[in-house]
């Protein structure tokens, strides 16, 4: 039923440039980018996932990348991972306000990170995508190491316009179920590690998939400690393996090991501030006139359900709230431990006063300057 062929590289990690040029060994301040030669400061200790360091829930909850911020402990704590069948009769289980959000994965599912979403009479969640807000992006509140992850959805079917469901990691390992354009017959997977660009047949393109606009599909993504496979209602149609990925020399294994949050969403890839390549991979400029957009104001994707298969490398214990990090290892991936830390921030007089075991202390202070920065980068 399905074919496969290579795919290009294309994603929001490998088009968008994260960081910008910065003094070895300076520590960061508050406005100021992060990587792994200039960690962030002590007052603003926290890495975005767009490489600029701050405090507040924009910057430490979700995304926040722990081997770049002030410390190992300057991030919350990721939520650990919990079993679900998530449906959208109505939108009670997501944050319709990002900044709002205070680390509480029990009250939410998703969070709304960008732009709007729509409810039908049959209970699906309709993402939308307008000239005005730059597509929508939804991201788990909680993190999966390893599982088994099934969005039953619906794709666009314009040129220039991506639908996209992909894990990600606050270290930026990735793993991809990504529909450019017209290609209403096919979905490309792809993988990353810590945010490298990888080789050029990592990608693959599964076809001969009946209409993606007219059709609900189960894309699934079945990522195990060994192996990685991705599937389409029920079959596999690829399958990656560690050992695969793995520099027998050096013990490095470029294989996504980091709890991820599950996101979903509708981007514009075809506009003129991409790069050609992401506008070529994405089947050209999005027309603003075609006529589904003239008619209901906006492209658009149906999402019907999620669901959620945990299998942690070890079973956590009842107590178990979160997932954190310690140093990177001498195979370049850093450990990953359970931990009985709250992954909710106090509420303090803005909002939040969030305090880890570190010491380390914020006040939802966020940059306006920093969220302008970082608003053209949400893909």
């Amino acid at each position: 039923m399905f074919a496969t062929s290579r795919a290009p590289t294309a994603t929001w990690l490998s088009v968008l440039p994260l960081l910008v040029s910065v003094v070895p060994g300076v520590a960061a301040t508050a406005g100021q980018t992060c990587n792994a030669t200039t960690l962030c400061g002590a007052d603003a200790p926290c890495c975005s996932p767009y490489g600029y360091c701050g405090s507040g829930p924009d910057f430490c909850f979700g995304g926040c990348d722990p081997l770049y911020s002030h410390t190992l402990t300057s991030c919350m704590p990721e939520p650990v991972c919990k079993d679900a069948n998530i449906t959208f009769k109505n939108f009670d289980r997501i944050l319709m306000n990002q900044t709002a959000y205070n680390g509480n994965a029990s009250a939410w599912d998703f969070i709304l990170n960008q732009g709007d979403i729509l409810n039908t009479t049959a209970g699906e969640m309709v993402m939308t995508l307008t000239k005005e807000n730059n597509g929508t992006r939804l991201s788990s509140t909680r993190y999966v190491h390893y599982g088994q992850m099934t969005t039953r959805l619906k794709t666009g079917r314009w040129g220039g316009v991506v639908t996209a469901f992909i894990t990600m990691s606050d270290i930026k390992d990735e793993i991809d179920w990504e529909f450019p354009g017209v290609l209403t017959t096919t979905g490309q997977t792809n993988y990353f590690w810590q945010g490298n660009i990888p080789a050029e047949d990592a990608g693959e393109t599964i076809g001969n998939l009946t209409d993606t606009y007219d059709n609900y599909h189960d894309f699934t993504v079945d990522w195990q400690p060994d192996a990685l496979k991705w599937l389409i209602d029920g079959q596999v149609v690829r399958t990656l393996t560690r050992e695969s990925v793995t520099d027998n020399s050096t013990g490095v294994s470029k294989y996504p090991n980091t709890p991820s949050r599950i996101e979903l969403s509708i981007w514009p890839a075809g506009i003129s501030s991409e790069p050609l390549g992401t506008i070529e991979w994405a089947d050209g400029l999005i027309n603003w006139t075609d006529p589904d957009y003239v008619s209901h104001g906006y492209f658009y994707a149906y999402v019907d359900s999620v669901s959620i298969t945990c299998n942690d490398p070890t079973t956590p214990s009842a107590n178990v709230t979160a997932y954190v990090y310690g140093k990177n290892s001498s195979t370049d991936t850093p450990s990953i431990d359970f931990s009985n830390e709250t992954t909710i921030a106090s509420s303090g007089a803005f909002g939040f006063d969030g305090v880890r075991a570190s010491g380390v202390k914020w006040a939802v202070a966020v940059s306006a300057a920093m969220m302008a920065l970082g608003s053209g980068l949400l893909f």
